[in-house]
């Protein structure tokens, strides 16, 4: 039984070491830059969008809760505490991803690029909008990190990655996964 015990102990010492030896080499990887950081908008509680969905009215989306509010915050801490470089954060038009960006990053500039085409009403727009975010990486000369607030979707098409509510997924300019971290709410 003392035996059991003593496994245990070492097992959880080794986990223990190689999640901060992992961590650590993520946030080294951030502060040299250079990345595509896709951030999933932070906890909005449901699926998709309402039918009478406008892109000019938060009244009519699904938006941020009061944890994804907590989340989005955490999300901007993380990159504040460890210093990472960034050269832009972009959002989607969608009001829940906006605010997710105001409240991690205070500054960002909107590109419906990022946009969700998850409903049927948008899902006509999936091509151009990957056409597009990869053109614009493909022109992006700096070597900063740049900052992608987006959906469920668009995350998943252009890195074939499925990330959970305001996870961080980082990415290199030719879109393969690095790494990503997982922001609690």
């Amino acid at each position: 039984m003392k035996l059991l015990k003593i496994i245990i102990i070492i097992f959880f010492t080794l986990t223990i070491e190689i999640i901060a030896d992992t961590e650590k080499e993520i946030i080294n990887n951030l502060q040299k830059g250079g990345n595509l950081i896709f951030i999933r908008h932070a906890y909005a509680p449901g699926n998709g969008d309402p039918e009478n969905f406008d892109i000019n009215d938060c009244e009519t989306q699904r938006n941020l809760s009061q944890s994804g509010r907590l989340q989005s915050k955490k999300i901007g801490n993380f990159f504040k505490e460890n210093d990472v470089p960034i050269f832009n954060v972009f959002s989607s038009e969608w009001c829940r991803c906006k605010e997710t960006a105001k409240l991690a990053f205070t500054n960002f500039e909107t590109k419906n690029f990022l946009n969700s085409f998850f409903s049927a009403k948008f899902a006509n727009n999936r091509n151009r909008q990957m056409l597009d975010l990869k053109n614009y990486v493909k022109k992006f000369k700096g070597n900063e990190n740049l900052i992608f607030v987006t959906h469920y979707v668009v995350i998943s098409e252009a890195l074939d990655y499925a990330p959970s509510s305001g996870e961080i997924v980082i990415a290199d300019k030719n879109f393969n996964k690095i790494s990503s971290i997982e922001i609690d709410f």
